[in-house]
């Protein structure tokens, strides 16, 4: 009950890594799994796509555009709403 394990795959060295993680607490299992989702890249790509978005309802700004991202990649970015 305390124990969960995370599966990487696409390592060029190892096609698949397994981590085992034990915790003293179920809670604590669920507090380091919450950690590892809002530390993965969908979720803080989907957080960048939200705070831009809410940022250009509020200045109507594209605040990417002042970093010089192309429009392709601001495409990119809106594409998977």
């Amino acid at each position: 009950p305390g124990a969960f394990s995370l599966s990487l795959a696409g390592f060029i060295e190892e096609p698949e890594r397994k981590y085992c993680f034990e915790c003293a607490t179920e809670e604590q299992c669920q507090e380091w799994v919450e950690a590892l989702k809002r530390a993965s890249y969908e979720f803080l790509r989907r957080s960048l796509i939200f705070y831009r978005n809410e940022i250009q309802k509020m200045t109507g700004k594209d605040p990417l555009e002042q970093y010089g991202i192309s429009e392709e990649a601001r495409f990119q970015l809106g594409a998977h709403r």
